[in-house]
């Protein structure tokens, strides 16, 4: 709830806006944590069965390697289709869990540490993110439930576009 409300009110132009983490916009944001749901409903039932996940480090050369093969995957890929994406995969996720067997969550056990580091650790700092790039740039959302431009611009900046320099 807290990493959709980071980015809740803002515009379709805010949202591909790029700058909020290097050169990804809030959109890219959202499908890069749509992936790493995708993985935890991949790779959690065969962890439950006992089996271990592939490493990253040998299928992609490492999770940054895997990231930039996720992002190139889906950088075409509409904002609805993100969107949407997300709130099925969550959904998708969230159903796993309700079914998985409470074991796996009174300790600390192969499920719930990749369960962890897939979702509710990864969450926050993305979140944090776009919320500290919202400040930085002064989007807020007018009353009519649509963002409204900067409220100010720094120097050097574009009148005309209204995006500030990173």
């Amino acid at each position: 709830m807290a990493f959709k409300a980071s980015y809740t009110g803002l515009c379709d132009l805010c949202l591909v806006e790029h700058g909020v983490t290097g050169n990804w916009s809030v959109r890219d944001i959202i499908a890069h944590v749509t992936t790493w749901d995708e993985e935890a409903l991949k790779h959690l039932p065969l962890i439950l069965k006992g089996g271990k996940p592939p490493r990253y480090s040998v299928t992609y050369g490492g999770i940054d390697a895997f990231n930039a093969v996720m992002t190139e995957r889906k950088k075409d890929f509409s904002l609805t289709k993100v969107l949407t994406q997300l709130d099925e995969t969550h959904s998708q996720l969230i159903a796993l869990i309700q079914c998985t067997p409470e074991d796996q969550f009174i300790r600390e056990t192969r499920f719930r540490h990749r369960l962890r580091l897939d979702t509710y650790s990864h969450y926050p700092k993305h979140a944090e993110a776009i919320r500290k790039w919202r400040k930085q740039r002064s989007c807020r959302v007018t009353s009519g439930g649509g963002c409204a431009p900067p409220t100010s611009l720094s120097a050097g900046s574009s009148k005309s576009g209204g995006r500030l320099d990173p």
